[in-house]
């Protein structure tokens, strides 16, 4: 029998852990299956990273022009006797101002585990753009980057971050037990945190107000690193944006029989509806989120042999999915987000993202009743965005390290250790304490409204069991149109933007 850990790792890998990682291996294990032996993430340890490049650049975006500094490198860990330990690195943008020591820095990490921060670098934050079909995305779109008219640069300097394994970070010497380390919930938050003081130090950036945003698993690290910063470094953030994030993974962690995924889903399976004949209306879908937490739960707990509260079920969530009422039959009104996927919209033989139902891509084959096949935005971004980066860190940055870069290293997501004991690791209580310790603390929490791998509404159901959950307090969360990168469409990126403008007034 697998132990707990290893078993929740790899029901974690199917459902959760792929935004942001690995929707090509997939194929490799379904929930509850055992995965091979751990296997030591490849590339780890070649060769050392270069000296730091820094470029000078002046930009024009959108209705302005920034004149900032690039810095390309990495910050190397140590151990308590000052041998190294990992090379961690990161591409950092500061605005050219008198005294730069007093500007906010947000340090932004993706998620996986096993991402690099490309997503947030070339996707929504930073100065220059990957633009992406807003529909669909084609794995060999040009990927020219544009000036990103809703780079946060105007109000934060910004250090995207790699984790070990990740881009071109690397341990220095990879032994079993740094590796079991680094590649861990509390080994990692605990990395982040060291060079998040480390950097600070090096850059003269001690007292500057420090921010964190973290994508999917990032996310979830946000929390963690908070606490870890506050810990070991005596530093704290001034506030976080935690983006698609899932926050408790013991709430996805449920069994079969738990009512709890189904909750969380059928909003956003709502939602995708709405936008198939039109545009997610919020009055309406708030609506759902009342039955979804009320009398939906009630007539999933009647159980099958209810008759009556399984047609009730039945009839209301054909209604609202828009699916095949015979299917919802079949499934007595209970989905799975890639049974949506495949079947929402099977009659025109394409297959949508459970990543953004709104992208779909053509069902190689249809004919079939299932099958593993490429995400439309995960597997398809995967390539472009890649390449963008790598141009990005040689023509722009010129830094380039003659090494693999790694933009999703699923070796480091089977890798990943989750803990001892039972319990599934989850940020809440972490959260909780930050919010209790520090009254200027402010935590934004964003999610577009189409994502089925982490549904907005989980993440809602959540920090309702947190106090001064509210929209206009400290602790808020706005959703967007759009799925688990909402940025990738150019209204929700100029709402998120102006969302983040309040965040940090």
């Amino acid at each position: 029998m697998p132990r707990p850990s290893r078993l929740l790792a790899c029901l974690l890998l199917v459902l959760c852990l792929l935004p942001i990682g690995l929707g090509a291996r997939e194929e490799a294990e379904e929930p509850g299956e055992t995965a091979a032996e751990d296997a030591a993430p490849a590339d780890l340890a070649d060769g050392g990273l270069p000296d730091a490049s820094v470029t000078r650049h002046t930009l024009a975006v959108g209705d302005r022009e920034l004149r900032f500094t690039a810095t390309a490198g990495a910050v190397t860990l140590t151990d308590d006797d000052g041998k190294a330990e990992a090379e961690i690195g990161y591409v950092a943008y500061g605005l050219d101002v008198d005294d730069p020591a007093d500007r906010p820095v947000t340090f932004a990490v993706n998620g996986g585990p096993g991402a690099a921060s490309a997503y947030l670098h070339l996707g929504v934050l930073g100065p220059w753009r990957l633009p992406l079909g807003e529909d669909a995305i084609s794995p060999s779109q040009p990927v020219d980057l544009v000036p990103n008219a809703e780079t946060w640069l105007d109000f934060t300097d910004l250090v995207f971050v790699d984790p070990v394994g990740t881009g071109f970070s690397r341990l220095v010497e990879p032994t079993d037990a740094l590796r079991e380390r680094y590649l861990s919930v509390d080994g990692d938050s605990e990395a982040l945190a060291a060079f998040i003081a480390r950097w600070s130090l090096e850059n003269g950036r001690i007292r500057s107000p420090k921010y964190f945003i973290g994508e999917s698993y990032g996310g979830f690290r946000g929390p963690l690193v908070a606490e870890a910063l506050q810990r070991e470094h005596s530093m704290a953030l001034s506030g976080m944006t935690l983006l698609s994030p899932v926050l408790d993974f013991g709430w996805r962690a449920e069994g079969g029989a738990s009512p709890l995924p189904q909750v969380s889903l059928l909003p956003s399976f709502a939602a995708a509806a709405m936008e198939a004949e039109g545009a997610v209306d919020p009055v309406a879908l708030a609506a759902v989120e009342a039955y979804a937490a009320g009398e939906f739960v009630v007539d999933l707990l009647a159980g099958l042999e209810d008759e009556v509260a399984r047609e009730r079920l039945v009839e209301r969530v054909a209604e609202l999915t828009g699916l095949d009422p015979a299917l919802v039959e079949r499934r007595a009104g209970r989905l799975d987000l890639r049974s949506f996927a495949r079947e929402h919209r099977r009659a025109d033989e394409r297959l949508v993202s459970v990543y953004d139902t709104g992208i779909s891509a053509d069902d190689p084959a249809p004919e079939t009743p299932f099958a593993r096949r490429p995400d439309p935005v995960l597997d398809t971004m995967t390539p472009p965005l890649t390449t963008a980066m790598l141009a990005h860190y040689q023509n722009t940055l010129n830094w380039l390290p003659d090494r693999r870069y790694r933009l999703l290293d699923g070796e480091v997501n089977r890798a990943w250790r989750w803990g001892p004991g039972r319990s599934p690791p989850e940020a809440v209580s972490a959260l909780r304490r930050l919010l209790a310790l520090d009254p200027a603390f402010r935590v934004l929490v964003v999610h577009g409204y189409t994502d089925l791998v982490t549904p907005y509404f989980e993440s809602t159901l959540v920090l309702r069991q947190i106090r001064g959950f509210t929209p206009a307090d400290r602790l808020r969360q706005v959703t967007y149109a759009g799925g688990h990168m909402f940025y990738t469409r150019e209204a929700s990126r100029v709402a998120f933007r102006q969302d983040a403008v309040d965040l940090y007034r």
